[in-house]
């Protein structure tokens, strides 16, 4: 029985599909996580450091790691996709102050609609409203942002 080299070929594919987005999911993972512990010290700094009043602070906090995150995206995570142009970099940052909208307002339910002003509940509705905002943001960054034209989902 000799192997049928078209049918190896084929069971191959989708398997190296996998892999890549297992990568990409890790890689983003990555720099999500360093941008989550960037919004979180800017937060709790503004917060309870400077007493600065909760929702400017969530804002600020996001908009921060959103410019850390898309240096890490760029040239990290998505760093063998093509270099962004200027249509790129705007649908970064309009996607990100989408998710920064996103967030904010989830935050604002929580920390003023639930009542949850403390530091353990601040964080846990900000923690939350990051996880959320991140889904959405995984998605539109690899379809429209860092698009890779090898990988058809």
């Amino acid at each position: 029985m000799t192997p049928n080299l078209t049918e190896e070929r084929a069971t191959a594919a989708p398997v190296r599909l996998v892999r890549k987005v297992v990568l990409e999911v890790v890689k983003f993972g990555i720099v999500g996580g360093s941008g989550v512990l960037v919004n979180f010290a800017v937060f709790n700094a503004l917060l309870h450091g400077l007493r600065w009043p909760a929702m400017p602070a969530t804002v600020l906090a996001s908009c921060v790691a959103m410019g850390a995150n898309y240096l890490g995206f760029r040239y990290y995570t998505y760093r063998d996709r093509d270099a962004p142009g200027a249509r790129r970099i705007a649908l970064f940052f309009v996607f990100s102050g989408i998710g920064v909208a996103m967030e904010s307002g989830l935050f604002y339910v929580g920390y003023h609609g639930l009542g949850l002003h403390g530091p353990l509940g601040a964080n846990a509705v900000k923690a939350l409203s990051i996880v959320l905002a991140s889904a959405f943001r995984f998605l539109v960054y690899r379809t429209w942002v860092f698009q890779d034209e090898d990988l058809d989902l």
